[in-house]
């Protein structure tokens, strides 16, 4: 069942979704919707839609999945490309649109801003670390993974400091990360996995049931992302 069939199901039945409406991202307006239609049903309360939710608005259980997706990689993709630099402006809005922000990311390095909205929008009850703009706080973050999952918080060691992005895939040597402060934009790029010093998952989300994913995605290994 996909994201914008079940957000037209909460719009019929008069639950507002915000200025977005159904756009296919399950974000903090559908969370809440959906918590508030599964407390009127009376239904569990976690803005998760399983089977039990998906019967009761009324739609098709058969594809229900185990475990959502992780929204907060469906959020990150909307904005690859966004340049530091050409797209300022719409970056600077978005980093800012949790209501919070470490400031110009043509000035400063954004890639713990650009994840920390990324979770902030799509998991409004997310425990935040303190400072979220410092990479290596990362591995204090939600739950720790043994084995990477797409959606799961990568954070790397580099001389000076730290490096924190979402895992995509990996390849014998590097995993591939989608994160923002990457050729200064938000990108994909391949980091070495000697880097990595934590692999990390969100606490208010359920648990990968899937794991590491092979990439055949091309470029060389970043040592030094901006």
């Amino acid at each position: 069942m996909d994201i914008q069939s079940i957000q037209r199901a909460l719009l019929a039945r008069g639950y507002d979704l915000g200025k977005a409406g159904a756009d296919g991202i399950w974000g903090r307006a559908s969370i809440a919707a959906a918590k508030a239609f599964q407390k009127a049903s009376k239904l569990e309360v976690d803005g998760v839609v399983g089977e039990k939710t998906l019967a009761a608005l009324g739609l098709s259980t058969a594809a229900a999945p185990a475990s959502p997706p992780p929204v907060w990689i469906e959020l990150a993709r909307t904005k690859m490309g966004l340049s530091e630099t050409r797209n300022n402006a719409e970056l600077k809005a978005f980093l800012k649109s949790d209501g919070n922000t470490l400031g110009d990311p043509a000035k400063l390095p954004w890639c713990g801003d650009f994840v920390e909205t990324c979770v902030a929008l799509t998991l409004p009850d997310e425990h935040m670390v303190a400072n979220p703009y410092y990479a290596l706080n990362w591995l204090k973050f939600g739950r720790e993974l043994k084995e990477p999952a797409v959606g799961a918080v990568l954070v790397f060691k580099r001389t000076g400091g730290g490096h924190v992005g979402f895992y995509v895939g990996e390849r014998k040597d590097a995993y591939r990360v989608l994160g923002g402060n990457q050729g200064n934009s938000v990108s994909e790029t391949w980091v070495l996995k000697s880097r990595c010093a934590g692999i990390r998952w969100p606490e208010t989300a359920p648990l990968p049931t899937a794991g590491r994913v092979a990439s055949a995605a091309a470029g060389a290994v970043s040592t030094n992302e901006a």
